[in-house]
């Protein structure tokens, strides 16, 4: 047991080099001829497979604590259960402080009068964060790819009118000072969750950031994107489960639960769960947003318009307002 213990104790401090050096844990060939001598010297009474078997054990435990204290020293994760990133905003309103945050709004910025009507029915029921997205990365490039500068300019305006934060995608690092004067929370999309040279630019400016999980992103890989944005000077990340893919061809994506519970403990940063973008399915917004809500998600993001059957995009998964009046009475 000692002689395990001093194993854990080297394995531990060779773990902190790497890291410095920023190397990976796990080296396949130095492992295999490790099995090798290991088999060479077995006298018995074990089995040479017996002893890789014991020894592959010994391997796995010694990498899983180099990298959990790897982890333990990166900025985004949760150092005790009290430790959480509360996010201020300009109007004076907060992230991350135990209440439950909504942002909606349409998918994408198509009129004036779309932003108005929509923005008129959130703020009657206190929904302070419209979404005013202006460019949109789409599958195919023929399909409608947002309205660019003059939708931001429309939904400032609308904005303004109603006294809400506008929070819209950027896609690149070139847009930061243009998209400035419009939101007040930049918005980094799935498709661009690993863009570092965009993270770490956004870790530069004033704004916060909303951080959406890519389509195939595993949690530690979502955490280490974070990581970009915090580590380069900007604090205020706002992280976004909006489902992952998977072989179900029922809802669009899958909405993971479990991994917002994970995020909540892994991470002092507030997590909040798009319930369009994880199904695309209107009839089942409310139990989605109620199973947010229990898990101990900071807030929902959901997407509302006037006529959704006429949406210029995702018409299936937007809500009119009176199912999100519905879903709203739903949560109370």
């Amino acid at each position: 047991l000692d002689l395990l213990n001093q194993r854990a104790g080297i394995a531990s401090e060779i773990g902190k080099v790497q890291s410095q050096l920023g190397t990976s844990f796990y080296d396949p060939q130095r492992e295999a001829q490790m099995l090798q001598d290991l088999e060479a010297a077995n006298q018995g009474p074990f089995s040479n497979e017996t002893i890789k078997a014991l020894f592959r054990e010994v391997f796995r435990a010694s990498m899983a604590l180099e990298e959990k204290e790897a982890r333990a020293k990166i900025l985004v994760q949760r150092g005790s259960p009290n430790d959480k990133t509360i996010i201020s905003l300009p109007d004076g309103s907060q992230i991350g402080n135990g209440d439950f945050t909504i942002i909606s709004g349409p998918c994408a910025v198509e009129s004036y009068e779309q932003m108005d009507e929509t923005a008129a029915a959130l703020a009657e029921r206190g929904v302070r964060i419209l979404r005013g997205m202006a460019y949109k990365p789409r599958t195919s490039p023929y399909d409608f790819q947002g309205l660019g500068e003059p939708g931001l300019k429309m939904a400032r305006q609308v904005a303004n009118k109603y006294n809400m934060l506008i929070t819209s995608e950027i896609m690149d690092k070139s847009q930061i000072q243009m998209m400035s004067d419009y939101t007040d929370i930049f918005w980094v999309g799935a498709r661009n969750m690993q863009n570092s040279f965009l993270l770490k630019a956004l870790g530069q400016v004033r704004q916060p950031v909303i951080l959406k999980r890519g389509l195939a992103a595993t949690l530690e890989e979502f955490l280490y994107a974070a990581e970009y944005i915090v580590s380069s000077g900007n604090p205020n990340v706002i992280l976004v489960e909006r489902g992952i893919r998977t072989f179900e061809k029922w809802t669009r994506n899958t909405l993971d639960i479990s991994g917002v519970a994970i995020l909540k403990l892994e991470t002092h940063l507030p997590v909040v769960v798009d319930i369009s973008h994880s199904a695309a399915r209107r009839d089942i917004a409310i139990p989605l947003a109620r199973a947010a809500k229990a898990v101990g998600a900071d807030g929902l993001m959901v997407e509302v318009h006037p006529n959704p059957p006429v949406a210029m995009s995702d018409a299936k998964q937007q809500l009119s307002i009176p199912q999100f009046n519905e879903l709203m009475d739903g949560l109370s």
